[in-house]
């Protein structure tokens, strides 16, 4: 079973967390767009009544595609499931994400999500944070270079993500820039976590620390469920 198949398969086990009647969070990645593409055709198949939140543009590109209702955070009262993946997941089920740079708003919608699901493929799976991939953290433009030598104090280094098909930096959904950081070692995430959002000009970083509540792991013997 191929990779792809993998991260399909988890999606489609993600399927069952969905009921009629939901507002759900669509999160940003390989991984969560088979979930979009499966929860659209859930919802034409068995006409549901089903709201999605997305957390991108790619994410909400695709739900239009997908023929899944489109609302704003400020239209609901509640967040019923948010449904994402992850670049790292630990024992603790903490996580590291942002490689798709949709970090803030992931974690504004995922926060406030009664149930927060996150689908991944076993090669996700780490002892610690940090272990495979950086932390991204989303920063104000002018403040890159600044924050870039604070993280010096952290025993980090960081460098400033660099398009690929444009030139120049890296720009999120919210007109900012992305430093990856990677750290000698991350003890205690939801501390580390705090730590870097009380630095002036970081906007969000890509640690979710006591956050996710179910880890769907996709794995070729099948799909594993972690809860916290």
């Amino acid at each position: 079973m191929g990779v792809e198949e993998i991260k399909k398969a988890a999606a489609r086990e993600a399927l069952s967390f969905v009921e009629d009647d939901m507002v759900v969070g669509l999160g940003t990645g390989s991984t969560t767009a088979h979930f979009i593409r499966l929860l659209g055709k859930k919802v034409m198949e068995e006409e549901l009544e089903i709201y999605g939140i997305p957390t991108s543009h790619q994410s909400r590109l695709l739900a239009i595609e997908s023929g899944i209702p489109i609302v704003s955070l400020e239209e609901v009262d509640a967040i019923d499931l948010a449904v994402d993946g992850a670049d790292e997941v630990d024992p603790g089920l903490n996580l590291i994400k942002g490689r798709g740079a949709a970090l803030t708003m992931e974690k504004i919608i995922e926060y406030r999500a009664g149930t927060f699901l996150v689908l991944v493929d076993e090669s996700k799976l780490v002892e610690r944070l940090g272990q495979k991939m950086p932390v991204p953290i989303e920063v104000i433009p002018a403040a890159w270079r600044a924050i870039a030598e604070e993280l010096e104090v952290f025993n980090a280094e960081a460098e400033l993500r660099m398009a690929v098909k444009k030139d120049g930096p890296v720009i999120t959904d919210n007109g900012n820039f992305i430093l990856d950081a990677r750290f000698a070692m991350i003890e205690d995430p939801l501390d580390m976590e705090m730590e870097l959002n009380s630095i002036p000009g970081v906007v969000e970083n890509g640690i979710f620390a006591d956050i996710a509540d179910v880890v769907l792991v996709g794995t070729p013997e099948g799909v594993r469920r972690l809860e916290r």
